[in-house]
């Protein structure tokens, strides 16, 4: 089986994180760790809609996919993901990622 693609998204503070690439329909497993809803602009070419991070990614991703408005009508058609236990580290880098990308559906981070 080959294995899931991944990405590089660098925040403001220009720090690089590493993210797997999954359909939007991935369940994923409990898991602490950071996720972006993303569309594919054009071939290897991805625009951020939401970024987040969770304690729980099949809990959080699930939530998403009962409320998920905003990101509906943004288009986003995957789900980029990894793991990362450390809350303070998750937080700072879901921080330094929306105040570089500006999601549309984030609204906290954005000053």
């Amino acid at each position: 089986m080959p294995e899931e693609p991944t990405i590089l998204w660098t925040g403001e503070s220009g720090a690089k994180f590493k993210y797997w690439i999954h359909p939007i329909e991935t369940n994923f497993t409990k898991s602490a760790g950071n996720y972006i809803f993303a569309k594919e602009s054009s071939p290897g070419k991805w625009r951020p809609i939401y970024i987040g991070q969770t304690n729980d990614l099949s809990r959080r991703l699930g939530e998403h996919a009962n409320d998920n408005t905003c990101i509906d009508r943004n288009g986003a058609t995957h789900i980029h993901a990894h793991t990362q236990a450390d809350e303070e580290a998750r937080l700072a880098e879901e921080k330094d990622l929306i105040r570089k990308w500006n999601p549309p559906c984030n609204t906290q981070h954005a000053d």
